[in-house]
This record gives structure tokens, C-alpha cells and sequence, in this order.
């Protein structure tokens, strides 16, 4: 039995689906949770922690009817701003989440999902400088029922 369980962990630590230490998992989650939950708080610094200077978040927006479709953009300095000004503050508590989940890590890159109740963000993480911040942000609000 002694013999499994070594074996067992031996494989567990070299494995591939070990993939990354746990620490860039957990760097990679408390970015995470600075961006939303500075969003939702309107902590601007904490947002600001978050995010590689030349940050891009783009959201893909169409009109109700479905005839007209667009992309606008933002950068570091305007999510920000909008943190600042208490962005985060016009939803409703209740409609809130900060469900993040870790989609893939690649050596010093990551993809993380953040499920934010009205909107899901899809963000491309760097480790930069020696900490995990967000460089790519692609979102859509969730379609009214």
C-alpha cells in the first residue's frame, strides 16, 4: 500500500495536469478578484493592481433587433476612471457575482473566466514584472430572458 501511495505522488508531481505551482493559481485568482471585486467596491487602486498599463477591454455589442453588431474598446486608464466613479455601485448587489474560474495556464500567460452575474469577462493574464496582471479583457453582457 505504501508503495501505491508513493508512486501515486510521484506521478501526481511530474504529471502534466499538475501543469503550473499552486502559487501562479492563486496569483492568477486574487487578480482576478482585484479586477471584479474593485470594480463592485469602486476601489480604484485595487483595479488599478490588476491590470498591465496597456490593457485592451473590448466588449462585442449588437443592437436588440440583431441587425447591427459593433466592438468598442477601453483602456487601463478608462475602466479606472470608471472604478473610481463607482461603476460597479449601478448593480444591485444581489445581481453581483465573482465567479472566477482558471481556464488555462501556460508558463507566464494564463485565460481566466470571471462570471459577473450581468456580464461574463474573458481575460488573458501576463505574469509581468514578476506578478500576475490582466492584459486582454473581452466581455458580453448576458442576453435578457
Amino acid at each position: 500500500m505504501m508503495r501505491i501511495v508513493f508512486v501515486l505522488s510521484l506521478f501526481l508531481a511530474v504529471s502534466p495536469l499538475t501543469g503550473q505551482p499552486a502559487a501562479d493559481s492563486a496569483g492568477i485568482r486574487a487578480t482576478a478578484l482585484d479586477y471584479i471585486d474593485g470594480w463592485w467596491s469602486g476601489d480604484a487602486p485595487r483595479m488599478a493592481s490588476s491590470l498591465h498599463p496597456e490593457l485592451v477591454k473590448r466588449i462585442r455589442g449588437s443592437a436588440a433587433t440583431g441587425g447591427r453588431e459593433w466592438i468598442d474598446n477601453q483602456g487601463a486608464s478608462r475602466l479606472v476612471d470608471g472604478t473610481m466613479r463607482g461603476g460597479g455601485a449601478e448593480t444591485p448587489a444581489a445581481d453581483r457575482r465573482s465567479e472566477v474560474r482558471i481556464l488555462d495556464i501556460f508558463q507566464n500567460t494564463a485565460s481566466v473566466r470571471v462570471d459577473a452575474g450581468p456580464w461574463v469577462d474573458l481575460l488573458h493574464m501576463v505574469r509581468w514584472k514578476g506578478r500576475w496582471v490582466i492584459l486582454n479583457v473581452l466581455w458580453e453582457t448576458r442576453r435578457k430572458t
